[in-house]
């Protein structure tokens, strides 16, 4: 999509803190600091795992978070130094964007881990009775390993946002645009086009008039009002809103006789796209675990699967994979396209009929 002479920019130059008489003192400071840091947090992990009466939620989380300590303070301080050591005030391009990387990663995991223990405080003052089963070693893992995935995502992407400011701004070059594309359609025959929209549009109705049923049967049932009928509802919005992605997009260009999509448009389009449909699977994985949960441990699942933690499964579904198909969008907007901007065909798979028997026999079990 975009042409022309690029001049690239190979490091960056970290001017310091101070001028070059402080240099001994600075790197002695700093030196000192790193090194309590490392040594301190260090004992805390040591301490917590060698000892049994310290195995408890708090302390768990306590031992993850000297470790994020370490790793921030690791991130700059090591380069510091060695940069005040050999009188190098240089740092690679992508030195540098690594370095920006971890900076936000354990960052934000400082931060999020101290919501964890703060929630961890909350249940053992309002529920002290409950503490031990809410905060299951189970619960404590999966707290920890969201905030991994969740902060990494995060940092990726703010990392992927630089790499294209520094694309727009530092790269100067002549640009050609592309501002749409073409969507060349199933067939050209013009015969075949309305048997097409048809049965496009029938397939698409069936889906979501099928799928608003099933919605509307869980919130006015009840008994329906159970972890599986809830994230069965979640799924079969998740269902409408994937094949809502594309085919009134199709119907239309069929409608209308015309082929084109805006760049926006299809950026758009590719977002959705991926959301929805990493959204189905997901869901039916939330779903396999609570019957998982069912079967295995038919007395506790009450407690288990209660509705703090449906709602936080489905959350947190939501927040990785908006954030997962928005990492794809930007590195759908870092690519270069040729002059050929037909696209063959339409994603038939779209329409997810084929799921409602699958839906209705949830609903008749």
């Amino acid at each position: 999509m975009e042409s022309g002479n690029n001049t690239r920019i190979s490091e960056f130059i970290l001017l310091g803190l101070s001028e070059e008489e402080l240099q001994p003192l600075i790197f002695g400071l700093f030196l000192s600091m790193y090194l309590i840091t490392v040594f301190g947090n260090l004992l805390i992990i040591l301490a917590i795992s060698s000892d049994s009466h310290l195995h408890t939620p708090m302390y768990f989380f306590l031992s993850n978070l000297s470790f994020v300590d370490i790793c921030f303070t690791s991130t700059t301080i090591p380069k510091m130094l060695w940069n005040i050591q050999n009188n190098n005030k240089g740092i690679t391009y992508e030195g540098c964007i690594t370095q920006m990387y971890f900076y936000i990663l354990f960052g934000g995991l400082d931060d999020i881990l101290l919501s964890v223990m703060a929630y961890d405080r909350y249940v053992a003052i309002c529920h002290p009775l409950h503490y031990t089963v809410i905060m299951s070693p189970q619960l404590c893992g999966l707290l920890v390993l969201i905030s991994w995935v969740l902060v990494a995502l995060n940092s990726l992407l703010h990392s992927l946002m630089v790499l294209r400011f520094h694309l727009h701004t530092m790269e100067p070059s002549n640009n050609t645009q592309i501002s749409q594309f073409l969507l060349l359609g199933l067939s050209k025959e013009a015969e075949l086009q309305p048997l097409i929209f048809g049965l496009f549009l029938s397939m698409y109705l069936i889906t979501v008039f099928g799928n608003l049923l099933i919605i509307l049967a869980v919130s006015s049932d009840s008994h329906l009002h159970t972890p599986m009928y809830f994230f069965l509802s979640n799924l079969s919005f998740v269902d409408i809103c994937f094949t809502s992605t594309t085919i009134p997009k199709m119907l239309w260009n069929i409608q209308t006789q015309s082929q084109g999509i805006t760049y926006e448009g299809c950026i758009t389009q590719i977002y959705f796209y991926i959301l929805f449909a990493d959204l189905d699977d997901i869901l039916l994985s939330v779903m396999a675990y609570d019957r998982y949960v069912a079967i295995c441990h038919p007395l506790h699942y009450t407690v288990i699967m209660s509705p703090q933690l449906c709602g936080l499964l489905v959350l947190i579904s939501w927040v990785l994979i908006a954030l997962h198909s928005l990492l794809h969008g930007l590195m759908v907007l870092r690519l270069s396209f040729c002059p050929e901007i037909q696209i063959p065909h339409f994603s038939v798979n779209s329409v997810r009929w084929y799921n409602l028997p699958v839906l209705t026999t949830f609903l008749i079990t």
